[in-house]
């Protein structure tokens, strides 16, 4: 994030502009972001398995996007969040509508950022709850860009400069 995005409507802005191929694919929008809770919603419609339920992987995807998001906000502007570790309990079956995830942080460290993720459907019922380890880095990995366009090199790519 670039630190100059300092008003929250902005950053989501700025985070969902930024959001990459696969959440941009699975519909997913950020609905808040700070480095202590990042909310996040996906249709199931588009991400189902042929039974007709919410794929768990598309649980999966949607938990480690938010983690990642609460991960790199917790992390300084020029360090990047690269998930680590993710372990997820599928509770209940999705078949319609809107899921929501909510990455609340348990422990944000140096070097490591850890959160919890709960996904419920429409109805407030828990579809699936994961825990997300996140390593925070000195730089993207393998010459990639953060959000906002920093990359390793300091040149802004498709985003705004950092401050």
């Amino acid at each position: 994030m670039p630190p100059s995005v300092t008003d929250p409507d902005a950053l989501l802005a700025e985070l969902n502009a930024h959001r990459g191929e696969l959440a941009e694919r699975m519909g997913i929008m950020l609905t808040e972001a700070s480095a202590h809770r990042v909310v996040a919603t996906m249709p199931v419609a588009g991400n189902r398995q042929p039974y007709g339920l919410l794929h768990g992987g598309a649980s999966v995807v949607l938990a480690e996007t938010v983690g990642s998001y609460a991960s790199m906000l917790a992390a300084q502007p020029d360090r990047a969040a690269v998930g680590i570790e993710i372990s997820a309990t599928h509770h209940r079956a999705a078949t319609d509508g809107i899921v929501t995830a909510v990455a609340t942080q348990v422990h944000a460290g140096s070097t490591l950022a850890t959160y919890d993720i709960r996904i419920t459907d429409e109805a407030g019922r828990p579809v699936c709850t994961c825990r997300l380890t996140c390593m925070l880095r000195d730089r993207p990995p393998a010459g990639g860009q953060t959000p906002g366009g920093r990359t390793q090199g300091g040149r802004t790519q498709g985003g705004p400069a950092p401050a």
